[in-house]
């Protein structure tokens, strides 16, 4: 009769380990790093081998969770960003920001994970989400309203300076102010990347169709308003505003600038020939 190693492993897995280097046992929740990071509480978050329907379904519990906890940061650190917009603190809040962009970066390229979910073991796994969706998301629902309280401090930071925002962005009136909202376009970004591959993977895992319904009974196809839905709209109307007041006049036509270059070579040509005849002469 064949050993069955995968389940000799698994219970090894889910026992302690003793740690040479330590000589200590690991995994009983004793030592100072389990116990400052609850690491039995957060490891039993997960069904177990016997109780999942489905192999992946492991990974599809692990990657939302780890989602919820990367939501969850974002908020708090657009939080405390508010806090110091509010302050004056600019350069602080800014740092703030790039922090939250890049756990926006952190959630786009978890979903290549979770994209390795072929359709067939999605649809078993599937029944037994219930009504489930990513619209019931606490972290999904706490980044809006994170968002929206961004653009909320960042308009009163515009209204303490008296500066609109189409003159931050067209002149050099505030580029502390543009250097923030910058830092908020590159979350917005990061976060709609996130939105368009949870939409990618929706199409690849049970289609996008008016006659696909998700879980909560929408039909999947509104996945694609959502994923078009910036988080600061004003920081995009402002580009939409500047262009519809950009004209063509003054500029230089592309022909006579570069017929222009073309006459500045030549002339620099002839002015290095003579230099060249005579140094060949003397050769």
């Amino acid at each position: 009769m064949t050993e069955d190693h995968g389940k000799a492993l698994r219970e090894r897995l889910e026992a302690p380990k003793y740690n040479k280097m330590l000589k200590q046992w690991v995994g009983r929740g004793e030592l100072d790093y389990e116990v400052y990071l609850q690491t039995r509480r957060l490891l039993a978050l997960q069904f177990t081998a016997e109780e999942r329907v489905t192999h992946d379904e492991l990974l599809f519990q692990i990657a939302h969770q780890t989602q919820e906890l990367w939501l969850k940061l974002v908020s708090e650190e657009l939080a405390a960003a508010i806090d110091l917009l509010d302050a004056g603190d600019l350069w602080g809040a800014s740092a703030l920001l790039e922090r939250a962009a890049r756990i926006g970066e952190c959630l786009v390229h978890e979903m290549a994970v979770i994209e390795t979910l072929t359709p067939a073991r999605y649809q078993a796994l599937r029944r037994n989400l219930g009504n489930g969706s990513g619209q019931e998301s606490p972290g999904y629902n706490a980044l809006r309203l994170a968002t929206d309280a961004v653009g909320e401090a960042l308009a009163r930071l515009l209204a303490r300076r008296e500066v609109a925002l189409a003159d931050v962005y067209a002149t050099e009136v505030a580029p502390d102010i543009r250097h923030v909202a910058e830092r908020c376009v590159d979350l917005d970004e990061a976060l709609q990347r996130w939105l368009m591959r949870h939409f990618l993977l929706v199409r690849r895992t049970i289609g996008v169709d008016a006659k696909v319904q998700a879980l909560d009974g929408l039909p999947t196809r509104v996945l694609a308003g959502r994923m078009s839905q910036p988080f600061f709209p004003a920081l995009w109307d402002v580009r939409v505003q500047l262009t519809a007041g950009w004209s063509r006049e003054g500029g230089t036509p592309t022909g006579d600038r570069w017929a222009a270059r073309a006459r500045a070579e030549a002339a620099a040509d002839d002015e290095r020939r003579p230099v060249a005849l005579v140094a060949e002469a003397r050769r």
